[in-house]
């Protein structure tokens, strides 16, 4: 039989006289409990947040970038669709591309192999669903000479653009290990690659005075309210970016020539917040916040991101505008049918090394020199 009563008659009568709520113990309880219980899972399991710092500049600045290590081991997934096919052997007087086929005014002095190695790449790199074809119209009847298409002459001066990236500009392609660039680079299995830009401002001309280039979200503004111009007035127009004025009340007037206004500054927040976006970076992955006008306390970074700003407008001015009476009208800009021009994300795409850093020449030599 149970007991009538499971406590003495002093112990109740303390108890009725002395109420506790045990609900406030229990649940501090019961937070050491879980937060152990979390501790011994992260040791045991590992720490889903993990990450890793990148020190950027001089120690105890605070000049770092923090990223988690699950982002950081997250490959592009690009590189999962890249193909790369070693450069084949050369015996002794096999017969050059141009000894062979017609018209071949670049990559002549490739044997007829690694010539058609070549091309096959290109193909599945730039149109895998078009083929030949997309490139020479004759290609079903093997007719590979003829110019008719346009895509065939802009080929061709995109792959000795190519050649002039990874040579003059290997500073920068190359900056961290030998990687370079082909035309997987940019296109990653489409004929026009991703984050390419046209001219769109003013974005709103009824606006006196300043032409609002600003206060409309656009893709050129990162769809912030930030100026829609960066873009053309600094990788297409050579304006200075430096903006700077270390005088507290300077004295001179806007409308000045070189005089940078507010409207200069904020074009400049919109150009870097481009480039934060498009190499997955904050500010202090290339400056000191402390100093953003001072190029001795900048980052080794900033050197590479410096040459990269002079190889885009290189690239637009002398390779990519000038191809502009060659294409036909849908692939013009919408508001000035201009060429499409390259910027820092059509390569990056994301990731502070394209593709991660996956060596795209190493399988093409012949696209990291400039050759016939």
């Amino acid at each position: 039989m149970l007991p009538e009563k499971w406590f003495p008659d002093w112990f109740d009568d303390w108890n009725e006289k002395n109420p506790k709520n045990l609900f406030g113990p229990a649940i501090w309880v019961g937070v050491a409990g879980s937060a152990a219980f979390v501790a011994v899972m992260a040791v045991t399991w590992g720490n889903p947040f993990a990450h890793q710092n990148l020190q950027t500049g001089p120690r105890g600045t605070g000049m770092s970038v923090t990223k988690y290590e699950e982002a950081i081991t997250t490959p592009d997934p690009s590189i999962a669709d890249y193909f790369g096919e070693a450069p084949y052997e050369v015996a002794e007087g096999e017969p050059l591309a141009r000894d062979v086929y017609e018209n071949v005014q670049v990559l002549g002095g490739l044997t007829e192999g690694n010539f058609t190695r070549l091309m096959n790449s290109i193909t599945l790199w730039v149109a895998p669903d078009q083929g030949c074809a997309y490139c020479h119209a004759g290609a079903d009847e093997g007719n590979y000479a003829d110019d008719d298409l346009y895509t065939k002459v802009v080929a061709r001066s995109m792959i000795q653009m190519t050649q002039v990236i990874n040579d003059d500009w290997y500073a920068h392609v190359n900056a961290n290990a030998e990687v370079g660039v082909n035309c997987y680079t940019c296109h990653r299995g489409q004929n026009v690659p991703s984050d390419i830009w046209f001219r769109i401002a003013p974005v709103n001309e009824g606006v006196a005075g300043w032409s609002a280039n600003q206060n409309r979200a656009t893709s050129q503004s990162q769809f912030t309210s930030l100026p829609s111009d960066a873009l053309e007035k600094y990788l297409l127009e050579y304006e200075s970016i430096k903006v700077h004025n270390l005088t507290a009340h300077a004295s001179e007037n806007p409308s000045d020539p070189g005089v940078a206004t507010w409207q200069n500054t904020e074009r400049t927040y919109s150009l870097m917040n481009y480039f934060s976006n498009s190499l997955g970076r904050n500010c202090v992955f290339c400056h000191n916040s402390r100093a953003f006008y001072d190029p001795a306390q900048v980052t080794p970074q900033w050197a590479t991101a410096t040459l990269g700003i002079a190889m885009v407008q290189e690239l637009n001015n002398d390779w990519l505008v000038p191809l502009k009476d060659l294409y036909p009208e849908h692939r013009l800009g919408p508001v000035y049918a201009d060429a499409p021009k390259a910027a820092c994300r059509t390569c990056h795409k994301g990731y502070q090394k394209p593709l991660q850093g996956t060596n795209m020449i190493a399988d093409y030599p012949e696209l990291a020199v400039i050759s016939e």
